[in-house]
């Protein structure tokens, strides 16, 4: 870290590229709150950058929803110490984690860090990568994941779509939009479906692809009793309905809502896995 503090002075002392070094904080490195951020940030505030790539929370897991907030102060305080605007942050949403569970109503570990990762795209100008379908169960205990290929392609994609004009690149895979309920079951909509919506299998590094006569899993359905159950779901006319036969009058869905959601299979046809999500705030 001395090296590099030492190579930034010499070229920000030089003019090569700004006139006027930043100051280094005393004690820039150890541990703390602020000891990280001191030592691998502050030094190069003044340094001009296109945007941040942010892939990190799996020590925040049993936060939950206070991670939004955290989000939200980094990327901010980001933006002002650079003076830039708003420049892109795009984030990677956490992969899968540890054993499966047959618990219909999920919301236990990570689950809630991410919710708090697909809230972080209200701050203008982010975009987040999901990336729920690359660890095999194989190494479901690896709490840092083999496959970064595939991280590093949804990454580039919205910066491909964002930041250099590649509109025609669908960015994200599809993040729900809205609910209706009708006749006992529960249509969902969703925005960046791409070119439709479809039930994918992924493998390994390989691009996802349809899976033919394939069935949505990872959907569960509860009535106003909040009792969840897996539900079957259908993708209907760019939609899915969700349903079950033990609830008759549901009022909420949730989708890929845990630790490890493995199996979760939603797709736009771009490739892209549906975010993890809930309809609910029980």
């Amino acid at each position: 870290m001395e090296a590099w503090i030492a190579l930034a002075r010499r070229q920000l002392a030089s003019g090569s590229l700004i006139s006027k070094p930043p100051v280094i904080p005393a004690n820039p490195g150890g541990e703390g709150w602020s000891g990280m951020y001191n030592a691998m940030i502050h030094p190069f505030v003044h340094l001009p950058i296109k945007g941040a790539l942010w892939y990190q929370g799996e020590y925040n897991g049993a936060e939950g929803t206070i991670y939004y907030e955290k989000m939200r102060a980094l990327i901010g305080g980001w933006r002002k110490v650079w003076g830039q605007g708003d420049f892109p942050f795009y984030f990677v949403q956490l992969a899968n984690f540890q054993a499966v569970s047959e618990d219909s109503a999920g919301g236990n570990g990570w689950a809630k860090l991410r919710e708090a990762q697909t809230k972080a795209l209200t701050i203008p100008n982010t975009g987040m990568a999901v990336i729920i379908d690359t660890v095999p169960l194989a190494e479901r205990d690896d709490i840092h994941p083999r496959n970064k290929y595939d991280v590093g392609m949804r990454l580039a994609r919205w910066a491909l779509n964002r930041d250099y004009g590649q509109k025609q690149l669908e960015a994200s895979g599809p993040l729900f939009k809205v609910l209706k309920i009708e006749d006992g079951k529960i249509r969902l909509a969703f925005d960046h479906t791409g070119t439709g919506l479809m039930v994918g299998k992924k493998e390994g590094r390989n691009p996802a692809v349809e899976a033919p006569g394939g069935k949505l899993k990872q959907f569960a359905i509860a009535g106003a009793d909040r009792k969840w159950f897996w539900a079957d779901a259908v993708i209907v006319n760019n939609t899915v309905t969700v349903s079950s036969p033990a609830v008759n009058e549901p009022v909420a869905v949730r989708y890929a809502f845990q630790m490890n959601p493995d199996g979760a299979n939603l797709y736009n046809r771009e490739g892209l896995p549906a975010s993890p999500f809930r309809t609910d705030d029980w």
